[in-house]
């Protein structure tokens, strides 16, 4: 029996007249949504009805100030000129940072100093340099920083040039970020602005002073730029007819990736249910159902064969749905947060009860689509509804006070002008959202692929995750400020104050043991961050932390996997512990972590048996076409 649960619940249901108090649109769709968990294993849901409410094209903001037409016109140009940044934000954070370093004398004095020691560290660095040898560098890179790891940036005068330039990034790291009285998110804004100019200046990003570009345009008699040229002019003409980037023409869904076989066997308007085909003779009878994020493509977690987590799993004897989001149209403008808890999830659950009658169900969430799946199991373990076996949450966040450099995008002002620049279109432009994420890492996803397409006139070879990556998805516009305002702004989920059918649901009514992985290396979900379901949940908590990032440690395929994890099991009767003190008591696995959750998964699923029929036909839910349906293909 789980402690304290009695206790929570009544909790909960007192927070009722606080949730009122805060901004919420909880509609009927949140009362259906309540309602849709009781539905039982025998009887199949409606099919979503594409006129449950009126669409419109631009629907009043979620929780922000009254607007007028012109107010709306005059933000959504401005964010279009400034490529998506509010203005205003970027000044406050400037001004706060500013004004409180004017009146910090002892700070200048110290930022001076360390100008000094760095120029006369310099200074030594070239000295030995020219008289001794290479001597050990004053500046150390990033580890995962890889723009001077070639040899030939430890000759002069290139050393000089790359230590130089690492010795002013590390001083505007510490000149934004040190300042008294400078507001956590403003001086973390300013740090990120700064590191963005800086890299822009990089030394790797110019032939002048790239000793790899220059070598490589001695040995090809300037080819390289001539053949960077031809790249950049074919990158141009792509962007401007709308069409793929180089190279990935060659990963094509349903033959090269996203080909695990399988049937469509639900559609609503915003989603695909993908049932796939047994594998092997018995399978575990309880079925797995995967909530992919609906920023992405769900072929995530199924590309070509080897790297694909799907395959993985129906060869290791499970049956599997998939989730195959819809790509919103502008029509689907007034589609929120509670869409796509009732008509994505909830639904999904009832046509997995109705294909394997009687059997809990493994539910697996990554990313977005695990924090809403974590809502639907709390509100199914508020209604005490047992429907599901496990839950495993991939990269995905409950708790969003620290939500890594993603929150820097994210303010009232940035949301006020966002919903402008949305509601003028009915939705956020694919290629909006996959800016963000590549600003986040623009070392290697911006900088360091114009260096080799265009300096080193070499195209980046294109893998399948690649071509997934530049799949990207738009983001309906109330689904998109809801998220923003309810998780990101107001942290209602963690506060107790995410509201499903007129009550907030809390996390600790989740009644099924949960795996959570994390990676060390997220910028969208960071480590420590999605550790917070400890403070949480009420069961027994497998908690894995993998090297990577937020999707290359998530796609860890066993095969020549060079990566390693450490994993631990967390009673839900045991005293909380810390990260840090998690970290230090659990070492390092060498490979993968996809064999230890399946493990998991086995030691919490009964003994195999034949596998189902595909869809449910008696119950309205015959198969339809092959995978990978045709949602997928939505652009």
């Amino acid at each position: 029996m789980k402690r304290s649960s009695d206790v929570k619940r009544d909790k909960g249901a007192a927070m009722v007249e606080l949730a009122r108090h805060k901004p919420s649109r909880a509609p009927e769709a949140a009362r259906e949504c309540d309602r849709s968990v009781a539905v039982q294993s025998d009887r199949a849901p409606q099919r979503l009805k594409p006129a449950r409410r009126e669409l419109a094209t631009a629907p009043a903001p979620v929780a922000g100030p009254i607007r007028t037409d012109l107010d709306r016109f005059v933000r959504s140009s401005i964010m279009r000129l400034s490529l998506g940044r509010s203005p205003i934000s970027l000044l406050n954070a400037s001004t706060d940072w500013i004004s409180h370093l004017a009146l910090s004398p002892g700070l200048q004095q110290r930022l001076y100093g360390l100008a000094l020691e760095q120029t006369a560290q310099l200074w030594e660095y070239a000295i030995n340099c020219a008289f001794i040898g290479e001597r050990e560098r004053c500046v150390m890179p990033a580890p995962q920083d890889k723009r001077f790891a070639e040899p030939e940036w430890s000759t002069w005068p290139f050393n000089l040039i790359h230590q130089s330039f690492l010795m002013t990034q590390d001083w505007w790291e510490r000149a934004t970020t040190a300042a008294p009285g400078v507001s956590p998110h403003n001086a973390g804004e300013v740090s990120f602005l700064a590191r963005q100019i800086l890299d822009q200046f990089s030394p790797s990003n110019f032939i002048a002073t790239n000793p790899v570009a220059l070598r490589k345009t001695l040995d090809s008699g300037g080819r390289n730029l001539w053949n960077g040229a031809l790249n950049f002019i074919d990158d141009l003409q792509r962007v401007v007819e709308g069409r793929p980037p180089a190279g990935t023409e060659a990963f094509r869904a349903g033959e090269t990736v996203a080909c695990t076989p399988g049937k469509v066997v639900y559609r609503n308007e915003l989603i695909e249910l993908i049932q796939y085909a047994p594998a092997t003779d018995k399978v575990y009878p309880e079925p797995i159902l995967i909530v992919p994020a609906w920023i992405m493509k769900y072929y995530i977690l199924d590309l070509s064969p080897e790297n694909s987590l799907v395959r993985r799993l129906v060869e290791g004897g499970h049956t599997v749905f998939m989730i195959s989001w819809r790509n919103p149209r502008p029509e689907h403008s007034d589609l929120g947060m509670d869409d796509y808890l009732l008509h994505g999830i909830h639904e999904a659950l009832s046509v997995v009860k109705a294909v394997t009658p009687g059997q809990a169900i493994h539910a697996v969430g990554y990313c977005l689509g695990g924090t809403l799946l974590s809502i639907a199991a709390a509100a199914l373990g508020r209604r005490e509804e047992h429907s599901l076996k496990t839950l495993t949450l991939l990269a995905a966040q409950t708790d969003f006070a620290d939500a890594g450099e993603l929150t820097l995008f994210i303010d009232e002002s940035e949301v006020t002008f966002l919903e402008d620049l949305m509601a003028t279109r009915g939705l956020l432009d694919a290629r909006q959202m996959a800016g963000v994420f590549h600003l986040l890492r623009s070392n290697d996803l911006i900088w360091s692929r114009l260096v080799h397409d265009y300096l080193l006139g070499k195209r980046t070879p294109v893998s399948d995750f690649m071509a997934w990556s530049a799949d990207a998805t738009h983001m309906p516009y109330r689904m998109h400020s809801e998220y923003l305002r309810r998780l990101f702004l107001n942290n209602d989920l963690a506060s107790g104050r995410y509201v499903v059918g007129d009550r907030p649901v809390g996390l600790g009514n989740i009644d099924a043991p949960m795996f959570v992985v994390a990676t060390t290396w997220d910028h969208v979900a960071p480590w420590k961050s999605v550790y917070k379901i400890h403070l949480q949940a009420d069961v027994d908590i497998t908690f894995v932390l993998t090297t990577g990032g937020h999707n290359v440690g998530i796609v860890n395929p066993p095969k020549a996997s060079t990566r390693e994890y450490r994993i631990g099991t967390h009673p839900h009767t045991a005293a909380y512990v810390s990260p840090e003190h998690w970290v230090e008591t659990h070492a390092p696995v060498a490979g993968s972590w996809w064999p230890a959750w399946m493990d998991w998964l086995k030691r919490n699923s009964s003994a195999p048996t034949p596998p189902p029929q595909m869809g449910a036909p008696d119950s309205g839910f015959a198969p339809m076409e092959d995978a990978p349906g045709v949602y997928i293909f939505n652009r």
